[in-house]
């Protein structure tokens, strides 16, 4: 029925209480009757409320029942034959009187308005309905709700009759209450987000306040009061998010998990996940939460991150005891959260416990493998990778396939076998997907790259060599030149392979992609021109990437300008530049401290990281010959590490530089027994031996020549490997010592200051 809104406020301004109407009507009926005139009673007031009439006394209002019904119906078939909606929408307004009138026996002036204004909103008329909830004097009713709701719990509790009857129904409480959730419904609509949110919290605090102990089950089961109370719950977190006000929004979050709102398992895990989402990536960091309830010895989340944590992790818990339905995307928000964490341990823990019914085997096992890998643990991964892909399982997975040759191909005693699983995986794809065949040349070519390392004959790697570079530009191709990574790793082959002019274009096209943001691309740009013995332009491009880059992330920049400094003979400088980013270490050391677990794997680089600075401080040292300051850079990298071949290695050189050779010898062979593949060392104690004349010329060719079986591109073996053919002076041997030096002097007038790698 099409309603006047002015003289429905008009009206509902004027009158103040229709009970007397209603009440004379009660005392007169009887039975079904009764049910009938109260019908009729409602069906006049909102014929009134929409037209604006006076009312008028009861035995003049209801003349004859019989034609006012028939006047209502033709009213409303005349009004709109296709307002099917609204007819409903009508009746329903009518059932709610109703059941306000049979339990007060009245419907007063925030009643009708509570009708009016959802009647309103139903019909999509926000500003309106708003217009008519602001008429709703509710500060003036909250007293007379809260006395009500308390009353009839205790009622409930003692089941005696002998108490007071509320001041009002549970029914026009309801009514109330949702007409208070409706208008921040429109105020939202309105785009008025506090207000809203302001307007909605009334609702809580009703309830919070009137029932301490929360709202008992079963309360009201003929009344929507339970359904208004849980859209109340999860509406009021959205609208302060909408508000920006995110602490208010987190209180919200917590208030509705904490307190007893008597809501179901399904709303509750939603208002879980949607908590956690906001806390992962809201970006702001709240107060961690007061558990007061908790004892002593339960966990408290510290932070945004371990709360969202511990919230995925009980909605998972809750799957597994089948509480609620299997939602997937709470597994991937979990596996991020952890994933930021650094605790890749506890994601796979909590995978495993996930039951079959929930996620399929094959899925489970790839999930897992991930897992194990980027928590450091290749070979875990490598075995359930290698179950995964059985004839059993699935041969032909790619996922799989692709996470397998990645795993070998960062090992050389596994990089055949990271080929083979490339090899299969392209195999497997037959040309369906480019973007995943690219993936796969490109980590045939790391494979093929790492193969090569490990081939005995020059032929064989030359060939590994060449076919890892052609897989690399197949997959660069494929990808346009697009990718920054496959461009990388492009630029990083050439330039091991010593071909540095291609490795300088593929590095610049990489660097220009990515607008200088991967420190990763400046470093290499700068090794390759230190290889070309261009010092002055590669200390200029890692000036250009410490302007771009914040101080926690400058400590690779600042060693290789140390280095840079030095192969210029500004030894002082690179002393002050070593100096200073030991400072930098240090802050950054006390940052990692305040969150341990979280900044666990930064620590543990920093340690490393500073270790290698000691090291490269005391080299400086030695070649000025000033050993008090060298032994103290060697004492502080002890006091980091007391098990390292590189400090074993620079004692040894320290000791050869004093002229104490046999202590020297000591020192190599102290490194070789920590790492038996450490080049320097096996350099360090070849030329000693061959010095002190104590081993025959073999062993010392044999320490050479395992040098160059770990490390084929260290001019020193070469070049000590030719004084050794040349002490021999034999026709054979002069060729061989000639080649040696050749293959000794190429390569150090392309060394870079630091490896490529």
């Amino acid at each position: 029925m099409p309603c006047g809104l002015s003289a429905s406020v008009l009206l509902l301004g004027k009158t103040k209480d229709f009970g007397t109407h209603c009440n004379s009507m009660r005392r007169n009926r009887k039975g079904k009757g009764r049910r009938s005139e109260i019908k009729r009673n409602f069906g006049k007031i909102m014929k009134c409320l929409c037209s604006g009439e006076q009312l008028r006394p009861a035995n003049e209002m209801f003349p004859s029942s019989e034609s006012l019904a028939t006047k209502d119906y033709i009213t409303s078939e005349s009004s709109s034959r296709a307002g099917e909606v609204i007819k409903k929408r009508d009746t329903v307004n009518i059932e709610e009187a109703e059941s306000s009138l049979r339990e007060s026996g009245s419907l007063n002036y925030e009643e009708a308005r509570a009708l009016l204004g959802r009647y309103e909103y139903q019909k999509g008329n926000i500003e309106a309905a708003l217009h008519v909830f602001e008429g709703i004097d509710i500060s003036a009713a909250i007293p007379k709700i809260k006395i009500s709701l308390a009353r009839r719990v205790e009622q409930r509790k003692r089941r005696s009759q002998s108490f007071s009857a509320p001041p009002m129904s549970i029914h026009a409480i309801s009514l109330l209450l949702e007409a208070i959730l409706l208008k921040s419904k429109s105020l939202q609509g309105l785009g008025r987000y506090k207000e809203a949110a302001q307007s909605c919290k009334v609702i809580l605090d009703i309830i919070e306040s009137s029932l301490p102990k929360g709202l008992p089950e079963n309360f009201g089961p003929d009344c929507k009061l339970q359904e208004t109370v849980n859209k109340a719950v999860e509406l009021l977190p959205e609208l302060w998010k909408l508000a920006d006000c995110l602490h208010e929004a987190i209180l919200s979050y917590r208030r509705a998990l904490l307190h007893h709102w008597n809501l179901d398992a399904e709303t509750v895990a939603r208002i879980q996940k949607e908590f956690a989402i906001f806390l992962l990536y809201s970006g702001g960091e709240a107060s961690p939460p007061n558990l007061r309830s908790q004892m002593d010895s339960s966990f408290v989340p510290k932070n945004n991150l371990e709360e969202a944590i511990l919230l995925f992790m009980i909605l998972l818990k809750k799957v597994s005891l089948k509480r609620i339905e299997w939602d997937p995307s709470i597994l991937d928000h979990l596996s991020f959260a952890l994933s930021v964490s650094g605790d890749f341990r506890a994601l796979a823990n909590q995978v495993e416990e996930l039951l079959p019914r929930i996620i399929q085997q094959k899925d489970k096992h790839h999930i897992l493998a991930l897992c194990y890998s980027a928590a450091g643990d290749n070979l875990v991964a490598l075995n359930l990778l290698k179950k995964l892909l059985s004839r059993r399982e699935d041969p032909k997975f790619v996922p799989g396939l692709l996470l397998a040759s990645k795993i070998c191909g960062e090992n050389p005693s596994l990089a055949e076998e990271g080929v083979h699983f490339a090899r299969r995986a392209l195999e497997s794809l037959d040309g369906r997907c480019e973007q995943l065949e690219s993936t796969a040349n490109f980590l045939l070519g790391l494979s093929l790259s790492e193969q090569s390392k490990s081939a005995v004959a020059d032929s064989e790697r030359l060939s590994r060599q060449s076919e890892a570079l052609q897989a690399l530009e197949t997959a660069a191709r494929m990808t346009k030149m697009r990718d920054p990574i496959f461009l990388y790793n492009l630029s990083l082959e050439n330039a091991e392979q010593r071909k540095l002019d291609t490795a300088l274009h593929y590095a610049k096209k990489m660097l220009k992609m990515e607008s200088g943001s991967n420190l990763k691309g400046w470093l290499l740009l700068a090794r390759i021109l230190s290889a070309q013995k261009r010092f002055v332009d590669a200390e200029s491009i890692i000036d250009a990437a410490l302007d771009q880059t914040g101080k926690w992330d400058q400590g690779e920049l600042l060693r290789t300008k140390a280095k840079l400094q030095i192969s210029q003979g500004q030894v002082r400088s690179a002393i002050e530049t070593y100096t200073r980013l030991l400072a930098v270490l240090q802050v950054q050391s006390k940052s990692f401290g305040f969150d341990k677990k979280l900044h666990k794997y930064g620590r543990i680089f920093a340690r490393s990281f500073e270790l290698e600075i000691w090291h490269d401080l005391a080299y400086v040292y030695i070649s000025l010959s000033r050993w008090r300051d060298a032994e103290t850079c060697l004492s502080k990298s002890k006091s980091i590490s007391s098990y390292s071949s590189t400090r074993c290695h620079l004692t040894g050189v320290l000791y050869e530089a004093q002229g104490l050779y046999k202590e020297a010898l000591k020192a190599f062979f102290d490194a070789l027994n920590i790492d038996p593949s450490h080049a320097p060392s096996l350099v360090s104690a070849a030329v000693v031996l061959r010095r002190l004349g104590d081993k025959s010329r073999a062993v010392v060719r044999s320490f050479l020549m395992d040098a160059l079986r770990v490390d084929r591109m260290n001019y020193s073996a070469w070049y000590n490997l030719g004084l050794l053919y040349k002490d021999n002076a034999t026709a054979s041997s002069s060729v061989e010592a000639s080649e040696c030096f050749a293959a000794a002097l190429f390569l150090e007038e392309t060394e870079p200051v630091e490896p490529f790698r």
